[in-house]
């Protein structure tokens, strides 16, 4: 079974507004959702969407009232999410990181008691599109044990960059948890009724597992060893502590919907035009990847380039798993969704 990027942008509008959602927060949700998909983010895409239907129903997302920035400067803001969609909330605050760059060289804003918000390089490329450089580092309730130890203290804690180019062959982007996998793969694997690849978790007992729930249980490991865990410990400090959010096992709500989130984002955007130039900068971009390509060499964010082109030809695959939760989705608000999906 399958969904056109077309089809799934309207019905998640469709359903988020039967919801109570606003138009202008379920586009901007729905928007988001179908970039994970697209890039091939599917842990991130529709198969996360019950989760925030979930969190609507248990009122851990707000759909009422708004966000507010409470202090601001002229390169800095902190805005409180006040539990509205993380999606909403973040391309806000990345409009405003992005327009303090632009007057002062670089825009850094911090959020707290928002709400998790889909894939990471969504928020990054909207700098970009602008010629600046997009980064954001998020923490999440726990999933990785400290380095040496057996209980999960960390989250996956995601971090983003995302760099403008004028060649519209390229796209440079790496967006990617600093554990070797991300939670979203072993709830998907649970969600499918299938074993995780080994190397990927431990059980509660510390001890390796294929078993996805056992994973989850027990925790993730960190990429490269401890170099993975030691970014993932200055994230969780950084996007945590520093923006007025929870850190360590305090973090709540971005992979359980009935409890209220307590993670916290930090997003920086640097404008080229205040240091080397715009110009210049992209073509000393563009110059590196020529070269890059020259020895056959990969581009983050080429993966990405291809997951686009193969989902704009052929859909986004959603298993049957997922189509029974989004029919009983719909079902409650007596909706027939079963004309956006093909065979």
């Amino acid at each position: 079974m399958k969904i056109s990027i077309e089809n799934e942008t309207k019905l998640i509008e469709e359903i988020l507004e039967a919801y109570g959602v606003v138009h202008k927060e379920a586009s901007i949700v729905a928007d988001v959702i179908t970039d994970g998909d697209l890039k091939g983010f599917s842990t991130h895409g529709l198969g996360r969407f019950p989760q925030y239907i979930k969190s609507i129903e248990a009122g851990t997302i707000k759909i009422e009232g708004d966000y507010e920035i409470e202090k601001e400067s002229a390169s800095s803001a902190m805005i409180n999410g006040n539990h509205k969609f993380g999606h909403y909330v973040t391309v806000k605050a990345m409009d405003l990181a992005v327009k303090k760059a632009s007057e002062t060289g670089i825009g850094i804003v911090g959020i707290h008691d928002s709400n998790h918000y889909g894939i990471a390089g969504y928020y990054s490329d909207l700098a970009s599109l602008q010629d600046m450089i997009g980064i954001v580092i998020s923490n999440t309730e726990p999933a990785m044990a400290p380095f040496g130890g057996k209980k999960a203290l960390l989250g996956t804690n995601p971090i983003t960059i995302s760099i403008p180019t004028d060649d519209i062959h390229n796209y440079i982007c790496v967006d990617m948890a600093t554990s070797i996998t991300a939670r979203g793969k072993l709830l998907e694997a649970k969600r499918k009724n299938e074993e995780i690849p080994e190397g990927l978790a431990l059980d509660k007992d510390g001890n390796p597992t294929t078993d996805p729930q056992a994973g989850l249980e027990g925790s993730i490991l960190p990429f490269g060893g401890f170099k993975g865990y030691a970014l993932a410990f200055m994230f969780e400090l950084l996007a945590g502590p520093l923006v007025s959010a929870a850190c360590g096992d305090k973090v709540e709500g971005t992979a359980t919907p009935d409890v209220m989130c307590t993670k916290g984002d930090l997003l920086i955007v640097i404008d080229p035009e205040h240091f080397a130039g715009s110009m210049q900068f992209k073509f000393y971009v563009d110059q590196f990847v020529r070269e890059i390509r020259e020895e056959n060499g990969v581009i983050p964010g080429d993966r990405e380039i291809a997951m686009i082109n193969e989902h704009h030809a052929n859909g986004i695959p959603v298993d049957e798993a997922l189509y029974e939760q989004l029919t009983e989705i719909a079902n409650k608000k007596e909706l027939d969704i079963t004309a956006y999906f093909e065979e």
